[in-house]
Order: structure tokens, then C-alpha cells, then sequence
């Protein structure tokens, strides 16, 4: 490795598995719940909403903001949410950019953790996943925003 010089892998890099990774981001403290499963299908997800639905206090409305992906669809996740009023779901539009706050969380663990790592199975991944998420939620801190929306969209009309 050099600097400018960008890293490689060989072609004898073997990929020892792969995982799905569902998180909710309180945008209010900086939280992260998270949850690996070996699949992608509507029953991992529901479990996964169940685990948050367990996590919240019963105050405050649930405000979960996802993008289209078919698995938050499914005649069963949407008969779990109906059940639950104070729970509001917005999807990202389709083929838009996900919410940049959560992208930028994403990015943390992947830049900070994840990518250098080599991993002789999923479960060394999840377990570092994990270590990195308890670090994470023992002082989390929620992004700020520095501009005004004004000031975001100045920026965006410069001719």
C-alpha cells in the first residue's frame, strides 16, 4: 500500500460468505439496532421490526423511513404495521439515493472496521459487526445538521 495507490485484492481473494444486515438509526440520540440473518426475506424483517418494536418505549411514535425493496411489502409486514398506529412508514422514492444520514452511518463501519478485514466465515463478520455497534451506542452521537435548508438549497441553485 502507498498513498494514491488504491488497494487490491489477488485473484486467489476467496469471499468466505456474506450476510444481511438490517439497521434502524435513531436519528434523535445516534442509536443503532442491528440485526445479521443469513437471508433477505420478509420473515428475517419482520423479526427484525419486532426486535426495534421491543426496543421503543411505548412514548414516542415510530417514524421508519425504507426504501422499496419488496421484502418491507409483503401482505405480512404490512398486516404487523397496520396493527400498530403509532408506527408511520414512509418508503424512499424508487431508484432515489437512500437518506444520506443513513448512508453516511453505513459507510462508518465499513470504512472504519470492515474493509480491510478478512473474514474466515459470516459468523467472524457479524461477530465484528456486533463489536463495532456496541462501541458505536456507547456514546452515540446524532448528526447535526450545520446548514439551514435555505442554505442547502443556495447551494444547490448556483448558476
Amino acid at each position: 500500500m502507498a498513498p494514491g495507490v488504491p488497494a487490491l485484492r489477488t485473484h486467489t481473494y476467496v469471499r468466505n460468505g456474506m450476510t444481511s444486515l438490517f439497521a434502524a438509526l435513531d436519528i434523535a440520540t445516534g442509536t443503532v439496532i442491528v440485526k445479521c440473518y443469513k437471508r433477505h426475506r420478509a420473515t428475517e424483517f419482520l423479526d427484525f421490526l419486532k426486535q426495534i418494536d421491543a426496543a421503543m418505549s411505548d412514548g414516542p411514535d415510530v417514524h421508519l423511513v425504507m426504501d422499496n425493496y419488496a421484502t418491507h411489502k409483503t401482505p405480512r409486514i404490512k398486516a404487523w404495521l397496520a396493527r400498530r398506529p403509532h408506527w408511520h412508514v414512509q418508503f424512499t422514492p424508487t431508484s432515489a439515493s437512500w437518506i444520506n444520514q443513513v448512508e453516511r452511518w453505513f459507510a462508518k463501519p465499513t470504512r472504519k472496521q470492515l474493509q480491510r478485514g478478512f473474514y474466515k466465515s459470516t459468523a467472524e463478520l457479524e461477530a465484528d459487526i456486533a463489536t463495532f455497534i456496541a462501541a458505536h451506542n456507547e456514546s452515540p452521537k446524532p448528526y447535526k445538521w450545520v446548514k439551514s435548508a435555505d442554505d442547502m438549497v443556495a447551494s444547490v441553485n448556483v448558476v
